[in-house]
């Protein structure tokens, strides 16, 4: 029996996104490409100011002016986003994909009751709600969300305002608003910023579980290896900008081939040697007003030679990997 390979679900292809400055022209995405499959969780990782947040905002066209898209393509399900008419991509955004946001107090509105939030949302795109009772078979839904995102009394509950919630809560409260229409792709935005370890692990379980029941691919933005090594299929890395290294989660992490994805990797304190040094990536991102043709990391880089300040692409370096490096075989030795 021959097995066929996922469908690609969402191709990103040469994004450029802009920002003016007063400084000049930052360019936050520079040539970025990635794909994302059918059912499949991908892991976005770098430091602050990569431009994974950037990148996924580009996609459902979140970017406003100043800020543009420069060049590019991004199609979802063989669609270019990107030729899309506002009205066009808000139809796309909520309903097919949806995006949860960094800070959940800050992306609630607190002047409006949880249940008004999620029912806006049903009311704007869920295309099978009923003419007749519309509201209230929104409503019901949105009970409904509350309960499996593990709401306790999400009946009672649903009136309430975010701030009347724990952070933890805030956070299943907005991944039931962005699940409210069951889309295709869900892009978790540092979905465990600020919360306790606990409450990290629970929410993350609580996607991965919405992942299988409901067999949506997940975008999985974050700073922390140890999530994407839990719960990602496949990685990709990001630095200045930049996809620098990208393959099977397990390979990356075990063989890294770019030496900044090795500096990640050397900053994690080992459970198994406590005693061992942490060793942290030396120097400074650079600037993106100028930060030239040639690698971003070489700044920074122990391997740099002359070669690395020139133009590099990302070549591959195995089965489905990539690295934007010219070492990449030297890094993996």
């Amino acid at each position: 029996m021959i097995e066929t390979a996922p469908e690609t679900l969402l191709s990103i292809k040469e994004l450029r996104t802009c920002f003016p400055t007063r400084a000049g022209l930052v360019t936050a995405v520079d040539g970025v490409s990635l794909d994302v499959r059918a059912g499949e969780c991908l892991g976005v990782v770098g430091e602050s100011g990569s431009g994974k947040s950037v990148t996924f905002s580009s996609v459902i066209g979140l970017v406003r002016r100043p800020g543009y898209i420069a060049g590019g393509s991004v199609t979802f399900r063989g669609r270019e986003l990107t030729a899309l008419s506002p009205a066009e991509l808000r139809a796309v955004r909520g309903r097919e994909i949806a995006m949860t946001m960094q800070d959940a107090l800050t992306a609630l509105n607190p002047a409006l009751t949880i249940e008004e939030q999620i029912v806006e949302v049903l009311l704007a795109h869920a295309v099978d709600l009923p003419r007749a009772g519309r509201k209230a078979e929104a409503r019901r839904r949105a009970v409904d969300m509350l309960r499996l995102v593990g709401i306790a009394s999400p009946e009672t509950r649903i009136g309430d305002y975010p701030h009347q919630f724990s952070g933890g809560m805030r956070q299943r409260i907005m991944i039931a608003i962005a699940l409210a229409c069951r889309p295709m792709l869900l892009i978790a935005d540092e979905p465990t910023t600020a919360l306790d370890v606990t409450i990290q692990a629970q929410v993350l379980e609580l996607i991965a579980d919405l992942r299988r029941q409901l067999g949506m691919s997940v975008v999985l933005i974050t700073h922390d290896l140890g999530v994407v090594a839990e719960y990602a299929d496949r990685l990709a890395v990001m630095y200045a900008g930049q996809v620098v290294e990208t393959g099977p989660t397990r390979a990356v992490l075990d063989s890294p081939r770019h030496p900044y994805t090795r500096g990640l990797l050397g900053s994690i304190p080992r459970l198994s040697d406590l005693d061992a040094p942490i060793r942290p990536i030396e120097g400074q991102a650079p600037e993106l007003v100028s930060a030239g043709e040639g690698c971003r990391f070489a700044s920074r880089c122990p391997m740099a030679v002359g070669a690395c300040y020139a133009r590099i692409d990302l070549v591959d370096v195995g089965p489905g990997r990539a690295a934007r490096c010219i070492r990449a075989l030297e890094t993996a030795a």
